[in-house]
């Protein structure tokens, strides 16, 4: 669906272009050549832009309010159409910001380029890849046509627009993207392998990149969470006719994308939020991978009884 975009906020000064140009008239020429300058300034000054996938929801819901905040204006993707009119309206009237939306299922292959090719002449400063979903079960009884749609949001998708934008991003010398991953992403994860997979290809594909960009300006953050009170547990039980899951290490979403936006925007190349999510990491560097992948099954097994 074409870019729906609507700007709300004050006075742009191309509205009324004739403006500064009355108010110096009344003053002296020194302040006259003063008013000049200033308008050649205000002119030259563009509203930073962002990109958000997934921003029906979740993360992608707290990422751009994050970004509204710091004045961003607003380009919102996601399939949910109805959803998404409805955080567009509210982040628009919270923070008075422009913001438009783009309604697509970023699982098509083409989804990449026909959201870059509405986008290309915004000059995005920041893309955060964040549509995602997972689905559980034994591989052998879970349903591919789900799988493949998996792979090309979370593989496909990512990383087609990973490679759109950050090539115009190095050639203008700045911008920064954010891939969400997952401490999935740290061992496999049997019962969800495919999901665990996906989200391993998302870190390594990311912090190589993010190695390669250096001294360009531009950076790349994998942003890697645990278990959130966001609604892809919700999701994962509904795809997966399973239980939902009963963990009780439910970290609040606000706070938990907050430490991955300051990361994003302080250009680490990782950020994994929690102590304890950071010792778990640690942890599968002494234990045996097979010791890891077991827990991993135990834990997939218990929080969905």
């Amino acid at each position: 669906m074409p870019l729906q975009w609507k700007v709300t906020g004050g006075l742009r000064y191309s509205d009324e272009p004739g403006l500064t140009e009355d108010l110096c008239l009344k003053f002296s020429s020194y302040l006259a050549g003063a008013c000049i300058l200033l308008q050649k300034i205000m002119t030259a000054i563009k509203t930073k832009t962002a990109l958000v996938t997934g921003a029906a929801s979740g993360f992608g819901f707290e990422f751009a309010k994050l970004l509204a905040s710091d004045r961003y204006a607003l380009i919102l993707a996601d399939k949910d159409e109805a959803r998404l009119a409805m955080v567009k309206e509210q982040l628009q009237d919270q923070f008075n910001v422009p913001a438009g939306t783009i309604v697509s299922d970023l699982s098509k292959p083409q989804a990449a380029s026909e959201i870059y090719a509405e986008t290309k002449d915004m000059a995005i400063e920041i893309l955060i890849n964040n549509a995602g979903y997972g689905l559980f079960g034994f591989f052998t009884q879970t349903d591919w046509e789900k799988e493949e749609k998996m792979i090309g949001l979370h593989v496909t998708t990512t990383t087609h627009l990973t490679k759109l934008f950050v090539s115009d991003m190095v050639k203008r010398g700045n911008g920064k993207i954010m891939n969400v991953s997952s401490m999935a992403a740290f061992q496999p994860g049997p019962l969800m392998a495919v999901y665990y997979a996906t989200k391993t290809y998302l870190l390594s594909f990311t912090e190589a990149l993010a190695n390669e960009v250096k001294g360009t300006g531009v950076t790349v953050t994998a942003f890697c969470p645990g278990q959130t009170k966001t609604g892809f547990q919700d999701n994962v039980a509904r795809a997966s006719n399973a239980h939902r899951s009963k963990s009780a290490w439910i970290a609040d979403p606000a706070k938990v994308a907050r430490v991955g936006y300051l990361a994003m925007q302080s250009g680490k190349p990782l950020s994994v939020p929690g102590v304890g999510n950071k010792s778990i990491v640690l942890l599968n560097r002494f234990l045996p991978r097979r010791v890891v992948i077991s827990l991993v099954r135990i834990l997939q097994e218990n929080i969905r009884k």
